[in-house]
């Protein structure tokens, strides 16, 4: 090999033609597999000993990463999910790039195409365009993506501080919220909560039907208003989910720092009402809207559903001017077919609705698998952006992504507060649905009594 670099490549022999072009082949190789090694060996030395130094420390930050996921992945993530990590991620992706275009185009002068093998000309010129195309295109697009992550993550997750569980659970609040156009404001249609065990990634589900009457609230402004529970309110219909209309749309200077929390007056009272029914502490909430449902659902490729029951597509009570039907059976549904799963209203009992959208909301979490997101990675960004808002801090992504796994391994339980859990819902008893909620997230080890 020294022999080559000291002659044939740095020096060679431009009246050969078999040698110039496999000299071509070599330095267009060396420059795409080792970005400043074609320098080096046969040009400007000092171009070429940065180019080597910029592509050492490239492989040296890729061994890092997959060290860090392979043994630390918690801190991985957490790393990844930071806005300032992904701005620096671009901008070093983006140096890279317009580095490796310098080196392919340095090494495009270097191949003295012209001097190679008539019948190997145009195969030289076309790798070169390649391997130029692919090594800048990939360093381009990965920081496109970056910069879409950053700009997802950020719309989507909190900035607050990490948060301590709660009698060793993480208490998610996820609502369902659905802007008709027959409503004044939006107006959660599923309101449920989902406890995790903070160490074994155990899950509850909790589903509170969104007609509860009478519902009492935590220490808090509609604790004060409505001491006695939810009666006699602002908005008329006194259920569980007009408590976020009335805030929103009549009392938001109640919470006022709702918004500066990542949150909102509405989401705020419903978490007061929640922890009053469930007895529960709420640190987090989850906000899926349903009117950017469908996108959220094309971009995932469509979501896999066993279908019980066949399904009116619009219509009215009686079932008339019905546009289609859901058809029982296992498949996949498009973005369309999957919000009309979760919307459809006649035919089958609110209750049934209830559990038919929390059982798309599990679908749509399992098919959040890595390689899904990878692959439509944009679309599933663009639309999070727009249906999904929580206060989770991004600093919590790596332990939550962590916990996700755990939660995997274990049977989902759910305890749905309606008939016959909740004989009537119209006058609940809320002492004996807090003792049920309590069972429902106690550790196992309490229940089987092994010491």
């Amino acid at each position: 090999m020294s022999s080559l670099a000291a002659s044939p490549i740095r020096h060679p022999d431009t009246a050969s033609a078999p040698l110039m072009t496999r000299r071509a082949w070599w330095l267009l190789v060396l420059n795409f597999v080792i970005p400043g090694s074609a320098q080096v060996l046969a040009g400007n030395r000092k171009l070429g000993r940065f180019g080597l130094g910029a592509t050492l420390a490239m492989w040296a930050m890729g061994l890092i990463g997959i060290l860090l996921f392979a043994f630390m992945r918690t801190a991985f993530v957490n790393l990844v999910a930071q806005g300032w990590f992904l701005l620096l991620v671009q901008v070093v992706l983006v140096a890279y790039a317009l580095l490796w275009l310098v080196l392919s185009i340095n090494t495009l002068r270097l191949l003295r195409i012209i001097k190679a093998a008539p019948g190997a000309r145009f195969w030289i010129a076309a790798a070169t365009v390649l391997l130029m195309a692919l090594s800048v295109g990939t360093a381009s697009g990965a920081a496109y993506y970056a910069g879409i992550a950053r700009g997802a993550l950020g719309s989507i997750f909190g900035n607050s501080v990490p948060v301590a569980p709660v009698d060793g659970r993480y208490n998610i609040l996820m609502l369902g919220g659905d802007a008709g156009e027959d409503r004044e404001g939006l107006r959660p249609d599923s309101i449920s909560v989902v406890s995790i065990d903070a160490k074994t990634g155990k899950a509850t589900t909790i589903g509170l039907p969104r007609d509860m009457l009478h519902v009492p609230f935590s220490e808090g402004p509609f604790h004060d208003r409505y001491p006695d529970g939810y009666q006699r309110c602002d908005v008329g219909v006194c259920k569980l989910n007009s408590v976020y209309t009335e805030a929103e749309l009549r009392h938001a200077d109640w919470y006022p720092d709702a918004e500066k929390n990542g949150s909102s007056p509405g989401i705020e009272a419903t978490r007061d009402a929640v922890e009053g029914v469930t007895g529960l502490t709420l640190q987090f909430y989850v906000l899926i809207d349903m009117a950017g449902f469908q996108q959220l659902v094309d971009a995932l490729g469509g979501v896999e559903i066993d279908v019980k029951e066949r399904l009116p597509i619009g219509g009215d009570e009686n079932l008339n001017n019905v546009d289609g039907w859901i058809e029982p059976g296992k498949q996949t549904l498009d973005g369309y077919h999957a919000e009309w799963y979760a919307r459809s209203r006649h035919s089958t009992s609110d209750w049934d609705r209830m559990r038919r959208q929390r059982e798309l909301q599990e679908a749509i979490l399992r098919q959040f698998t890595p390689g899904n997101v990878l692959t439509k990675f944009q679309a599933i960004a663009d639309a999070g952006s727009q249906v999904v808002k929580t206060d989770v801090p991004q600093s919590m992504l790596g332990y939550f992504s962590d916990l996700a796994m755990k939660t995997r391994e274990h049977e989902i339980t759910n305890v749905e507060l309606t008939p016959p859990t909740v004989p009537d819902p119209d006058n609940p008893n809320f002492e004996h649905i807090r003792e049920i909620v309590a069972k429902a997230v106690a550790p196992p080890s309490t229940e089987s009594g092994e010491g």
